[in-house]
């Protein structure tokens, strides 16, 4: 079995990946299906070999520190960090939006290749977040590794020379004023994603 199919089994395994439900994604847009991620840390040993994984992918790139985007990239920095023997901090959001390193994490990266770390790639908004706060703390992006890239978004966009990921998939979005499942008024899941947010705003 190869490294990405394994990848795929765990979540299955997990419950993470949710189909023909109506969801809101991070950036806003609807969709079908989401991957949940949050299925899957419950099981220590199933993240561990996942950050495993992930880690092998990421080895050649050399790097001296990992770092996550919090919430999400917490737990898999720390896993993948152990994997690789490497420290692993994380980036918080900045009150003026972005993300930052603080409580002395901008210290460990300074003058060190990163490793950037991230869980599901949607718009990959908060991966290239957390590589700017990283170069703003002077360290050296060598590359970035997700868990699960199902927005297509590459390495160019996120500002990485690199970037690797368990598991590829290609899942339907749409504009919320475009969404044929409102239209269709299929209720929106509101147990996973931003639909109770969603929901909030527009008064329902």
């Amino acid at each position: 079995m190869t490294t990405s199919a394994r990848a795929a089994a765990i979540l299955a395994e997990s419950g993470a990946v949710l189909r023909d439900s109506h969801v809101v994604y991070t950036s806003g847009r609807h969709g079908s299906a989401y991957v949940n991620k949050d299925a899957v840390y419950p099981h220590t040993e199933r993240v561990r070999e996942l950050c495993s994984m992930m880690a092998e992918l990421a080895r050649p790139l050399r790097a001296e520190v990992v770092c996550g985007p919090a919430m999400g990239g917490i737990i898999l920095a720390q896993w993948t960090g152990h994997a690789l023997g490497l420290p692993a901090v994380y980036a918080e959001k900045a009150p003026g939006g972005g993300m930052v390193l603080t409580r002395g994490y901008d210290g460990l990266v300074r003058g060190r290749r990163v490793l950037v770390v991230e869980d599901v790639l949607n718009t990959g908004g908060s991966l290239a977040d957390t590589v700017r706060a990283v170069a703003a703390a002077g360290g050296t992006v060598a590359g970035a590794v997700a868990l699960c890239n199902r927005g297509g978004v590459t390495a160019e966009a996120v500002g990485v020379p690199v970037l690797h990921a368990l598991v590829e998939v290609t899942l339907d979005s749409w504009a919320a004023e475009e969404c044929p499942l409102c239209e269709r008024r299929v209720p929106i899941n509101t147990d996973v994603g931003k639909g109770r947010a969603f929901l909030t705003k527009v008064g329902q």
